[in-house]
């Protein structure tokens, strides 16, 4: 797939949520990547040949206190080698994504991993 249609199903993705989880994403950023840098692996535990599809790279709104300003966004990364890598159509790539962009934004609004398995994610 080329980058400029996958970037278009993470913006799809993210354009889909609640006004209301918008609202809160003021200061974050989405992108996309090809694939996870070592360092990215590494803060998220993984080792070097780790499979990845997305980070959430920030300090999440349950953890900010009222000194919380003048920083750089916080950075949603969604890497489309390793979602393409495991899903190889159109309609499946697209769910991936849907689910790869909700999973990362839950860890901005203070989700863990561990509650999102509990949720079933």
């Amino acid at each position: 797939m080329e980058r400029s249609e996958f970037e278009k199903l993470v913006a799809e993705a993210v354009n889909s949520l609640p006004p209301e989880f918008l609202e809160r994403l003021d200061n974050v950023d989405v992108i996309v990547e090809a694939r996870p840098t070592q360092a990215q692996l590494a803060r998220a535990g993984l080792p070097t040949n780790g499979l990845l599809f997305g980070l959430y790279e920030g300090i999440p709104l349950t953890r900010r206190t009222s000194h919380y300003g003048l920083v750089l966004p916080d950075k949603i990364t969604i890497f489309q080698e390793p979602i393409e890598a495991c899903y190889r159509t159109p309609s499946a790539i697209r769910r991936q994504v849907q689910r790869t962009v909700v999973h990362e934004i839950a860890h901005h609004f203070g989700i863990s991993d561990r509650r999102l398995r509990e949720l079933g994610w």
